[in-house]
């Protein structure tokens, strides 16, 4: 059973984006998961509306828009999810 010393753990080489600014990084990762930037928009549109409309005094409006928002979170939330597990399952491989 002694085959000798195990063989050493080699890391898997990470990809190099070279000088890459933030216009660059942010274009790629919206290509590689894009449901996480319209979530994010979704959000926010939202929640501008919502408090567009507690500041106009249209309660019932603002509460159900705010409960949208939770939802909308939400869904981002489970993009930024999925997107991680299909780069994981992409990494893989």
């Amino acid at each position: 059973m002694a085959a000798g010393p195990p063989p050493p753990l080699e890391p898997s080489p990470l990809p190099v984006f070279s000088d890459e600014g933030f216009g660059d990084k942010f274009l790629r990762k919206t290509r590689e998961n894009p449901l996480v930037p319209l979530g994010c928009l979704c959000t926010v549109g939202v929640l501008t509306y919502g408090l567009l409309s507690f500041k106009r005094g249209n309660t019932r409006q603002s509460q159900l828009m705010m409960r949208a928002r939770i939802l909308a979170q939400g869904f981002t939330f489970a993009a930024l999810l999925g997107g991680m597990v299909v780069t994981a399952m992409k990494s893989r491989k």
